[in-house]
């Protein structure tokens, strides 16, 4: 039976077999018996998207008082809930990262503490996932932005709109009805700015 550790573009951990590309951190969310706490999502503002393999380390998924391996289908899916590039396993593109927010959002080059406390905000809505207006055009938005139409996740490529799932990605559609924005405004900018997260293959057809 598989774990409760998939997480969809929408930020809800789901129990799945299909493993994805990335894994994540927010904390200890689980309990004895490798089981998701009941209500607990996070526990802290350090969300954080990783490496499934780094520099040998291996260890049971869901070990007692460690946090909990969350995993997502690829880094679009990570970007949309709210989760950013690892300063340690993932440092080069969490450099580019932090680069491309700085020149998307102005400022100076931000720290990792900046970008958690920004997404935070941009990310929830109380205990949920925060949608956003669109405020341009939806083809006119970065490729691997993704945007949601009646619950569904959609990855922007190439201005194609791209149903999300946990095995990945279907055939290019028509512009859905009703969007709204799942990936945080601040990590648009990013992506506006030049960043590109790394896609599953199925997003170009593979």
């Amino acid at each position: 039976m598989p774990l409760q550790n998939r997480v969809t573009p929408f930020g809800e951990i789901v129990a799945h077999p299909a493993r994805g590309l990335f894994m994540g951190n927010r904390g200890i969310l689980h309990i004895s018996g490798r089981r998701l706490h009941p209500t607990r999502r996070w526990t802290h503002k350090t969300w954080i998207c990783c490496l499934c393999e780094f520099k040998g380390r291996h260890r049971p998924v869901m070990t007692p008082g460690r946090y909990t391996e969350l995993f997502f289908l690829d880094e679009a899916a990570a970007l949309a809930a709210g989760h950013r590039p690892c300063f340690e396993c993932r440092r080069a593109d969490a450099k580019r990262f932090a680069a491309a927010w700085a020149q998307g959002n102005g400022g100076p080059l931000p720290s990792a503490r900046d970008m958690d406390a920004v997404l935070h905000a941009e990310r929830l809505d109380g205990k949920d996932k925060r949608l956003h207006r669109l405020t341009a055009s939806p083809g006119a938005l970065p490729d691997g932005a993704m945007v949601a139409a009646d619950d569904r996740a959609w990855l922007v490529l190439d201005g194609r709109f791209l149903p999300w799932s946990f095995e990945g990605y279907g055939a290019a559609a028509g512009e859905p009805a009703g969007l709204s924005l799942l990936t945080p405004p601040s990590i648009i900018r990013a992506l506006v700015a030049g960043y590109r997260p790394s896609l599953h293959p199925s997003a170009s057809g593979d």
